[in-house]
């Protein structure tokens, strides 16, 4: 099926079959490999994305359900300027993330999560985070980050 999806505000057309997963057709048809492949049961959210602005797990997605919307990956998220998204920043101030392969992920569903609470507690943000795992930290710092980028 020929699909068109835009993708950090570009459009890309392809075709894929129709079981193609969305976090394939981004990493292997778009060539964004920000995006990652964790655990392929929707348990971990390293392949979260926006969806129409909405963080989704991408392996949850098939790439023509995507047909015709808008997708943001990590990849998207800084400034054409390459001034890194707030969320990013905090990240990278308050040490939130250690090897790294969760963070585009966390960066995704955080962002999301203060687009629909600009303020919230700690456990909001904990309570917010849980469809994401992190198998190097004991999350403080990752809970941190994002409540710095709550006040910042």
């Amino acid at each position: 099926m020929e699909i068109t999806v835009t993708i950090n505000g570009k459009a890309h057309t392809a075709d894929v079959e129709p079981r193609t997963l969305l976090v394939q057709f981004i990493r292997e048809s778009v060539g964004l490999t920000g995006t990652n492949i964790g655990c392929d049961t929707s348990s971990c959210g390293a392949c979260s994305i926006h969806l129409d602005g909405e963080a989704v797990k991408s392996c949850t997605v098939l790439a023509v359900q995507a047909d015709g919307h808008d997708v943001t990956t990590i990849e998207g998220m800084a400034a054409a300027d390459g001034t890194l998204h707030p969320m990013q920043q905090a990240f990278m101030e308050n040490h939130g993330l250690q090897c790294g392969y969760c963070t585009p992920g966390m960066v995704m569903a955080a962002t999301s999560l203060l687009n629909e609470n600009p303020n919230p507690t700690e456990e909001e943000v904990r309570i917010g985070l849980e469809g994401n795992l992190c198998r190097c930290t004991g999350y403080h710092n990752i809970v941190q980050s994002v409540l710095a980028c709550a006040k910042g």
